[in-house]
């Protein structure tokens, strides 16, 4: 019997289909574009998998900004554990997170739970747009779940800048930057007012984690691909980054299915690495 424990963190969507209408099933539509706030809400709205709850990347899977913070700062453990309880999250819940396709998304909310201890919990592999080529059926229905009484739980497996910049200078991390190689040598930067990466970070962009249909790649080639930096001589442990703390899970999410757990977040991240004038940024490639 699988457990909790070694279920893969990605389902198929076969087997979710399989699962809709089980006892205790979740889903959670985590579609967002960055930029565009209202984008998820919307077309949740217009179609969805059967019985899914959305999830707002902004006010359910992030807190408000503050001086000091990311874009995308983490809850409060109270928020998500009213979140939790809205969505009628239990302890013996499964639960499902999609998004449009590449799993950005519905990473950070499988990062989410599982740094809150909640472990039955998955990504669809290739998201609603893997749904929808499977010949799955949508709905345009709110579920409306009974609510559950979650306790507050402190998200673990996070650093604080100043723990990154601690870890860097003892050489007891290895940061790795999620973001594509034009924004992490500095020549491409659209979204943050600063452009390049925090030194001593090396760019594992999250796009080379999967196939060209936006799906995983196989446990092996994940291997290859994370070989730069698992395989160095002095490895210290992965501590995952991005710009604002959600693309870093998906890296997160990639290591473990080549393996590697014990992987953490910088959840600030890049957008909040920059907001102190006096901390140093790279250009180039590391």
């Amino acid at each position: 019997m699988t457990t909790p424990s070694d279920r893969s963190p990605l389902v198929a969507a076969p087997a979710l289909h399989a699962l809709l209408g089980t006892p205790g099933l979740i889903v959670v539509d985590c579609r967002y574009e960055l930029g565009n706030a209202a984008w998820g809400r919307s077309v949740y709205a217009k179609d969805h998998i059967p019985g899914a709850l959305f999830a707002s990347m902004d006010e359910d899977l992030a807190g408000p900004r503050h001086a000091g913070s990311g874009r995308h700062p983490l809850p409060t453990a109270a928020a998500f554990a009213a979140t939790l309880g809205r969505w009628g999250v239990t302890a013996t819940s499964q639960v499902v997170a999609y998004d449009q396709g590449n799993g950005a998304c519905a990473a950070r909310l499988w990062w989410m739970l599982r740094a809150v201890g909640h472990r039955s919990v998955q990504v669809l592999d290739g998201g609603y747009a893997a749904w929808l080529a499977a010949g799955y059926g949508s709905d345009t229905a709110v579920p409306q779940p009974a609510p559950a009484a979650v306790p507050e739980r402190e998200f673990a497996g996070v650093l604080s800048t100043e723990e990154v910049v601690a870890g860097l200078a003892a050489h007891d991390i290895t940061l790795v930057d999620a973001r594509g190689a034009d924004r992490f040598a500095g020549r491409n930067e659209t979204i943050d007012p600063v452009a390049g990466h925090v030194p001593g970070a090396v760019n594992h962009p999250f796009a080379g984690n999967l196939t060209p249909a936006l799906q995983f790649l196989d446990q092996e080639t994940l291997r290859q691909r994370w070989a730069h930096v698992l395989e160095q001589p002095a490895l210290a442990p992965v501590v995952a980054m991005c710009g604002s703390g959600i693309t870093g899970c998906h890296n997160l999410l990639a290591l473990e299915l080549a393996g590697y757990r014990g992987g953490r977040l910088y959840a600030g991240s890049f957008s909040e690495w920059i907001t102190d004038p006096a901390r140093p940024v790279a250009t180039g490639e590391a």
